[in-house]
């Protein structure tokens, strides 16, 4: 049962609105900010048992071990994955997606074949794909967005000769939710894989990699309450088992001798050298966290905010709005009439109200839009309808400012 959300209570676990009771903070979509839950489990870990994993025998190295995998299994129950060896940590959603563009992609695919993106991508997933079709001689195709914000044609889009689909489940700059599900069935049956760029779902909603029917799952911690410094790959197991190592040295292998090595078990693969064990662990006390909150009740918070930016945003002349998706989350892209983004970002700074401001790592949209760049008000669990009230007042502000 969905419970409303009380963010004026939440905010207390926050440190950072407790040394800035004022903040108005609208950039979770870049990063969220960390609850003292997540810093009080990556403290402990340095205070308490700070040792490397899997290589010790003496007791403090064998509780950094355990904690490090209850992570993963903690992420891999988040996002509804059957195996916690599918789990693989990274340093973010970006260095997860290039592992599946460098150690699936160039071993599988060749001239010809056709790796399809999406306009609304953000740099993460357009970059790597660009690199490894030039590398592998294969076809970079996109599906086109319209003004809305939302996918066109993507039926026709996938044919035979696609073997990868990669796209975000929800826009960085609309906020649009994209039917993974439905494609991923397509795709499937099409003989394709896809890769779901899902930095800016997993904090905001309920998953489940199983029902969504994707290949590959990529996020990052720092969009999610948990440190900066870790991400997570999830991959069907099958699909890992058959790749290539991604990095080259230390855990990720079995077996090394002057001529030759061989590779350890899934995750640890694809987890070269010594991995970022305090940003795991606080990683997973931020999986529970959210899940003693409820992710539902994390979505239905975000959504009334969300209507409720928008009407206020909406009520003001001379504020654009860009995009109108019909499933959306609750990120908000708009320019002042006359103002560049940077300068109206600055001005809101000045009233203690944190936006993004800038082409948000999605060039193509700018260009699709016919912009150089946008503000973006994306809201949290700790946001308020006070922080869009702020939002609003100030903005006229701004527009009075300049007019």
């Amino acid at each position: 049962m969905i419970q409303h959300l009380h963010p004026e209570t939440i905010r207390k676990d926050f440190a950072i609105f407790n040394a800035h009771p004022d903040l108005v903070y609208l950039d979770s979509a870049a990063t969220s900010q960390t609850p003292i839950q997540v810093t009080d489990a990556v403290l402990n870990y340095y205070e308490s048992f700070n040792a490397n994993v899997h290589r010790t025998i003496y007791s403090i190295g064998n509780e950094a071990t355990q904690a490090y995998e209850a992570a993963r299994k903690k992420i891999a129950d988040f996002i509804g994955a059957e195996d916690a060896a599918s789990v693989i940590f990274t340093k973010s959603a970006t260095e997860a997606i290039n592992l599946v563009a460098h150690a699936w992609g160039r071993k599988n695919l060749s001239a010809g074949d056709e790796i399809l993106i999406t306009e609304m991508e953000h740099h993460s997933n357009i970059v790597p794909w660009q690199l490894t079709a030039k590398e592998t001689g294969g076809d970079l195709k996109y599906i086109p967005i319209s003004q809305e914000g939302e996918l066109e044609d993507w039926e026709n889009c996938i044919s035979e000769k696609t073997k990868l689909v990669a796209i975000t489940h929800q826009s960085n700059v609309f906020g649009t939710i994209n039917p993974i599900k439905e494609l991923a069935a397509k795709a499937h049956a099409a003989g394709a894989l896809v890769l779901v760029d899902a930095a800016q779902s997993v904090p905001h909603s309920k998953v489940n990699v199983q029902e969504l029917g994707c290949d590959f799952f990529a996020f990052s911690g720092h969009k999610m309450l948990g440190p900066t410094g870790v991400g997570v790959l999830y991959g069907k197991t099958d699909l890992l088992e058959k790749m290539d190592p991604f990095l080259g040295g230390g855990e990720m292998i079995k077996t090394v001798t002057m001529e030759t090595s061989t590779w350890n078990e899934i995750p640890h693969k694809f987890e070269a050298g010594t991995p970022n064990i305090a940003q795991a662990i606080g990683l997973g006390a931020a999986a529970d966290y959210l899940n003693d909150i409820g992710m539902e009740n994390v979505y239905a918070h975000e959504q009334e905010l969300l209507q409720y930016t928008l009407n206020a945003l909406g009520d003001l002349p001379g504020i654009t709005i860009h995009g109108n998706p019909k499933k959306r989350g609750g990120v908000v892209s708009f320019n002042v009439d006359g103002i560049h983004p940077h300068d109206a970002a600055q001005f809101l700074d000045d009233d203690g109200i944190a936006v993004r401001a800038g082409h948000h790592c999605a060039q193509p949209i700018m260009q699709k839009l016919g912009v150089a760049a946008t503000c973006r008000a994306s809201a949290y669990l700790y946001n308020t309808k006070s922080d869009i009230d702020k939002l609003h007042d100030s903005l006229e502000k701004v527009k009075s400012v300049f007019n």
